[in-house]
């Protein structure tokens, strides 16, 4: 018979793909570890944005008491006048602020209404149900692909008459580089530093589950969504008889290798963990998932070479605009760098390493904004070598606003109490973009006053040398990081609350 084509379009399923994960799925924060959370010490500034909008500016940043240093820059967001600065020319890690200037750099090379494509594609005709050749699954980097997704596809596969094939299933990632992890420099287990490739699925991560049987533990390893729970081999688990370390990884015969210390699981949890093979990953969940519909695959094998055939299946991503919005939303560290090596390669550095597609925006920031600061070493501000001045990323976001759809899609949100809450009848609304790593604080956005003036505004704190004292077994959760991070975020607050005050007035 003839193949027939399927179009599948993107299903809005990012709030609830990860459902039931253990604790923070979006990958700033931490997915949740099996050892017990920290007690937050406690804070020296206890005062409200209200109360404190009076307050100098010194004042509210010695109150914090975050040691090593602050800078900020606000100005008026239409003129670009600054109306008050601290460090506006010192170049600061930004962390996830860092994914706003990626927004920038994809809506320039992509533009808004850009999308990504997943395909299955065969080398021979479809005949009496089999494909006389090879099945491929090719990506093209969607940072956003589900297993749903491939459920979806895995459906219309037998919709279009075929039950299994004669050839290789395969799988491509070659539109963009693999890349094993985003940063050196975090420990091998934390889910928001996965691997990158030109074929993702569910983020990079795998999910671990492990429940006590008897004197053991049943464990399992999948990649699941709210419907189904494809069960991997290339992600493998053993449970071993030690205090620490809390995980090892190596990479081994074609498969993640991971082990767990057996005192730290207690009765029951589970936790995501990175893909370090996403290819395959995303190639075993779609062999499970085929068979679900009476599809016979063979084990996914790798493709070097970019697939030619007929198209089968296609999933098309949400546009650009909606993957940005969600992106700044969640602070999802592998979208970034998808649409950072994307960017790079509509700018001509296809196939560019990590380090040099940051290089490359780095150069295009400072020729589109004028900035002399602006030094990223990745595209979502994971790694702690990225600098870039208050003043600079305050110049970018004025020079950006006119026609640029970045406001509108950052997150938008009312000033803040002392404990975090949103104040729901504060006439102050701020569109920012926010930043934590360990012992480093940002904050930067659009923020619109009582009497409607608007303001352009950054805030970076970062304690360097805190930082660097930390080991690797506790950069997840160091000692009195929550507490600093939680006083930084008054700070900012509390800035906020005075410059509507004094500015907007």
């Amino acid at each position: 018979m003839s193949p027939r084509s399927f179009d599948l379009s993107r299903r809005s399923l990012l709030a609830g793909l990860l459902a039931g994960a253990a604790g923070p799925v979006w990958a700033e924060a931490p997915a949740a570890s099996p050892v017990p959370h920290r007690r937050p010490g406690a804070t020296n500034v206890s005062a409200s944005p209200r109360s404190v909008s009076s307050t100098p500016a010194q004042a509210l940043i010695e109150a914090a008491s975050l040691g090593g240093v602050v800078g900020f820059v606000v100005a008026d967001a239409a003129t670009g006048l600054v109306l008050e600065s601290v460090n506006a020319t010192l170049g600061l890690p930004p962390a996830s602020v860092a994914k706003t200037m990626t927004a920038l750099y994809a809506l320039d090379a992509l533009g808004p209404s850009y999308r990504f494509a997943t395909r299955l594609i065969a080398t021979g005709p479809v005949q009496a149900g089999q494909i006389a050749g090879d099945l491929i699954l090719a990506g093209s980097g969607d940072p956003t692909l589900s297993t749903d997704h491939l459920a979806a596809m895995a459906q219309a596969l037998k919709a279009a008459g075929v039950r299994g094939i004669g050839g290789r299933f395969l799988v491509w990632d070659g539109a963009l580089p693999s890349i094993p992890q985003i940063d050196a420099g975090q420990p091998e287990h934390v889910g928001y530093n996965p691997a990158v490739s030109g074929l993702n699925l569910n983020f990079n991560r795998v999910y671990f589950e492990w429940r006590r049987s008897g004197q053991d533990y049943a464990i399992s390893m999948d990649a699941r969504s709210d419907l189904y729970r494809p069960r991997v081999r290339m992600a493998t688990m053993q449970v071993v008889d030690r205090a620490a370390p809390l995980y090892t990884y190596a990479s081994a015969g074609g498969t993640d290798q991971w082990t767990v210390a057996r005192a730290a699981l207690g009765a029951e949890g589970s936790r995501w963990l990175p893909v370090r093979r996403p290819a395959l990953y995303a190639g075993e969940a779609f062999q499970w998932l085929a068979a679900a519909q009476g599809i016979t695959l063979p084990a996914p094998q790798l493709r070097q070479s970019a697939p030619q055939g007929t198209k089968l299946v296609q999933h098309v991503s949400d546009d650009l605009t909606g993957i940005l919005r969600d992106m700044l939303r969640f602070s999802t560290n592998m979208t970034a760098e998808v649409l950072g090596l994307t960017a790079s390669a509509a700018h001509g550095a296809r196939g560019a390493t990590l380090t040099a597609s940051a290089g490359r925006m780095s150069t295009w920031a400072g020729q589109t904004f004028g900035l002399k600061t602006a030094r990223f070493v990745d595209h979502s501000g994971l790694g702690g070598a990225t600098r870039i001045a208050p003043g600079d990323m305050v110049r970018a976001l004025v020079r950006a606003a006119p026609g640029s759809p970045l406001r509108g899609i950052l997150r938008s949100s009312g000033l803040r109490d002392a404990n975090g809450n949103e104040i729901t009848d504060h006439p102050v609304r701020i569109a920012a973009k926010t930043g934590t790593l360990n012992f480093v604080s940002g904050l930067a956005g659009y923020a619109t006053t009582a009497n409607g003036t608007d303001l352009a505004f950054a805030i970076f704190a970062a304690d360097a040398a805190r930082r660097d004292r930390v080991p690797m077994a506790e950069r997840e959760q160091p000692e009195g990081g929550q507490a600093w991070a939680k006083r930084a975020r008054r700070l900012q607050q509390g800035l906020i609350a005075r410059w509507a005050s004094v500015y907007g007035a």
